[in-house]
């Protein structure tokens, strides 16, 4: 599961380079009903969708439902940044993540969120274990090294926030 393409790249392009062990097919999924408002989402999947297509790799993209999102982050919209909305939050992109799964094909979900300056690799890997049941959810080293090589190579397009409404307030 796929953010944005900042955080992204660099896990993509260890995918698509056979650099990630056990790994065969894979497809990027951006699932994203979390990011607010809807033009800062439409930006970043533009950007995800240029650097998948760079690189030739299979993405897909899964419904904008934001108002889906916030009935999921009920009562939890006043939580810090890494507190308990953030993991309703994965959990709800999880599941979505799940069920793209089993409906593809795929036995796996990995994910980037942690990746992000404003979250918690340890808080996504717990979301993802609890939330994919059947599926496996790896966890996964990424080579920080290279997500900043390329970001240095690249004009993505870069935010100041996680995504969502909460994640504004300062």
């Amino acid at each position: 599961m796929s953010c944005c393409a900042p955080c992204s790249c660099g896990a993509i392009k260890q995918l698509a380079d056979g650099a990630v062990p056990g790994v065969g097919d894979f497809i990027v999924l951006f699932y994203n009903p979390n990011i607010y408002p809807d033009t800062e989402y439409q930006k970043r999947l533009d950007e995800q969708i240029k650097y998948c297509e760079q690189l030739g790799v299979k993405y897909a993209v899964g419904d904008y439902n934001h108002d889906a999102w916030r009935i999921a982050v009920r009562g939890f919209e006043d939580a810090p940044e890494r507190g308990s909305r953030c993991s309703k939050c994965f959990a709800f992109r999880f599941a979505y993540a799940r069920n793209f799964a089993i409906q593809n094909g795929y036995d796996a979900v990995g994910s980037v969120f942690g990746v992000s300056r404003f979250k918690d690799q340890n808080q996504v890997d717990a979301a993802g274990r609890d939330a994919c049941g059947e599926i496996i959810y790896m966890p996964i080293n990424w080579d920080e090294k290279l997500r900043v090589s390329i970001n240095r190579e690249t004009d993505f397009y870069r935010q100041k926030y996680c995504g969502c409404e909460f994640s504004l307030r300062k």
